[in-house]
């Protein structure tokens, strides 16, 4: 017999949970009193022999939520998660939410502290889109905190979550792009510049292409890495973060006639430098063929477009320049979504959308326009 329950008064019962063995192979048990009916009673001695057959601890009331974030972070999230991601989870649980919660029991853990949360939060000028995910990942370990029957409902969904409203970009305009370009002719960034502004490439994808995954002769590259500097790793080639990053993107004509330039320029540093060269295959790499440190990259763009006279465009910008301009240009939002990796095209065009502004206003006139001529027939 695992356990046994035990009236001991009106209302109240007494449960029994056999514990095993201690190190001495003394006898060991945990009692617990519940106040409520004997179905009370039962579910809870239901509830405490499940979580003895999941090997976890009985009495989990002097555990805390610091403690049990630190052993999610370990246990779970390195498990399931790619490293920076797990890298991101600690660095808000250890700055966001630790200084807040992390003394309270995890048992005790009510809605009004995560509303407190939030409110400190905003008490330090973090946006909203930052509480909100403080409070999803917090969301997230409670949620498997209640699977694992360390506590019986997770208070984050007694909580509003804080709304960061529409998520909109400012995308440069396409003769901003073409003026840094210029200045970055006869740079040994140019070819990658140029090909992130006409692919709507991230940073990490261009880094991670290697000339296996382009095909000249179709005009097509393959999106199926990313180059990501990972936690006491360095930088390390990691496969794309969802299905939807695995994709086949088209190359426009110039852009190909540029990277097979590029590519020409390339073997003969290979060839000059013999076995000094690195060949991994990539398409840019550092001066002796090993990976092209992005925050290489990033510095040598903020140079040119300072120069430019732009000191506020970003390197990330020449993607939302190319998502708006195929947009403008009329391309269905479909087609945008394949190009930049997005899971659905609803996405893309609640981030871009706005740039369509005055479409609507031209397509009603075509149509508009259509309608009439077939009244004349």
């Amino acid at each position: 017999m695992r356990g046994h329950l035990e009236q001991r008064g009106r209302g109240s019962w007494g449960v029994r949970v056999d514990l095993p063995p201690g190190p001495n192979g003394r006898r060991r048990q945990q009692r617990v009193t519940i106040r409520g009916t004997r179905k009370d009673a039962e579910k809870r001695l239901a509830e405490l022999l499940h979580q003895q057959d999941q090997g976890l601890p009985i009495d989990n009331s002097k555990l805390v939520l610091g403690d049990y974030l630190v052993t999610w972070l370990r246990d779970v999230v390195a498990v399931r998660t790619r490293p920076r991601t797990l890298d991101s989870y600690q660095n808000t649980i250890k700055g966001h939410v630790l200084p807040v919660l992390g003394g309270i029991p995890l048992q005790k853990l009510q809605a009004a502290d995560v509303d407190r949360l939030i409110a400190s939060l905003k008490d330090k000028g973090l946006s909203t889109t930052t509480c909100l995910r403080v409070f999803r990942i917090l969301s997230k370990a409670l949620k498997d905190a209640m699977k694992r029957g360390l506590v019986f409902r997770n208070v984050c969904q007694a909580v509003e979550p804080p709304h960061p409203g529409r998520y909109e970009v400012e995308a440069p305009e396409m003769d901003t792009t073409l003026r840094v370009l210029a200045l970055a002719k006869g740079s040994p960034y140019h070819s990658l510049f140029t090909l992130l502004a006409y692919t709507g490439l991230r940073r990490g994808e261009a880094l991670a292409l290697r000339w296996a995954n382009v095909d000249m002769e179709r005009g097509v590259a393959s999106i199926v890495e990313s180059l990501q500097r990972l936690p006491s790793k360095g930088l390390e080639v990691q496969p794309t973060k969802s299905a939807a990053g695995r994709r086949g993107i088209a190359l426009d004509p110039g852009t190909v006639n540029l990277l097979r330039e590029h590519q020409g320029r390339q073997l003969l540093i290979k060839t000059a430098l013999e076995g000094g060269y690195q060949d991994r295959g990539l398409v840019f790499t550092s001066p002796l063929g090993g990976y092209l440190d992005p925050q290489l990259v990033t510095k040598a763009w903020e140079r040119l477009r300072d120069r430019a006279g732009y000191p506020h465009l970003r390197l990330h910008d020449l993607r939302h320049g190319h998502a708006a301009g195929l947009i403008k240009a009329g391309v269905h939002p479909k087609v945008v979504q394949d190009r930049l990796g997005h899971a659905n095209a609803a996405f893309t065009m609640q981030v871009y959308g706005h740039v369509a502004a005055g479409l609507q206003e031209e397509a009603v006139v075509r149509f508009a326009n259509l309608m009439a001529q077939e009244k004349v027939r």
